[in-house]
């Protein structure tokens, strides 16, 4: 069941030209279990749907004149415990990381860097864990676009966001 939800209004920070990411993903960090979210934004925030959907939410947006849009961000069932995996994977499968970095300090885009530079070294099948101190938004296709699969998810405390990223096999050379 999904609680009241929680209303953030980033009208007044996109008319100032400000960014309101880091202020969504507060609040959306600071959200109760089946508790949603209600966006007003200037525009649809059609990108915002993915980021959140790889959090747990799903949406249903509505316009609701002079261009504002309304967007209601409401917990998938099971979204508490769901983590996000791309195809399906499964953390329990995965071996031990054989690396980790801990990227919590450094200012972007050094954490990207850093990590894709990281990652290049894994061996077919390893696992790198990598912590953050934000969802990895701009890392995530990345990853996805060289190959390497992901699973990450904000720790209990809600400011460490863990990663862990496998490469792929690679191809069988043809014959």
């Amino acid at each position: 069941m999904t609680q009241a939800s929680r209303e953030l209004d980033v009208r007044p920070i996109l008319r100032s030209g400000g960014e309101p990411f880091s202020a969504i993903m507060q609040a959306v960090n600071g959200l109760g279990a089946g508790q949603a979210l209600r966006l007003l934004a200037t525009f649809e925030p059609v990108p915002l749907y993915t980021v959140l959907g790889k959090k747990g939410f799903d949406h249903a947006a509505r316009e609701i004149g002079d261009g504002d849009w309304e967007v209601l961000f409401t917990p998938q069932a099971q979204a508490a415990s769901a983590q996000p995996a791309p195809n399906g994977v499964a953390a329990s499968g995965w071996p031990e990381p054989v690396r980790q970095l801990d990227n919590r300090d450094l200012d972007p885009p050094e954490p990207m860097v850093r990590t894709l530079a990281a990652v290049e070294e894994l061996q077919p099948g390893e696992v790198l864990c990598a912590l953050l101190c934000r969802e990895p938004v701009f890392l995530l296709p990345e990853l996805g676009k060289r190959g390497f699969e992901w699973l990450g998810a904000f720790e209990a405390d809600r400011t460490t966001y863990k990663l862990l990223i496998r490469k792929g096999a690679q191809p069988e050379a043809a014959q």
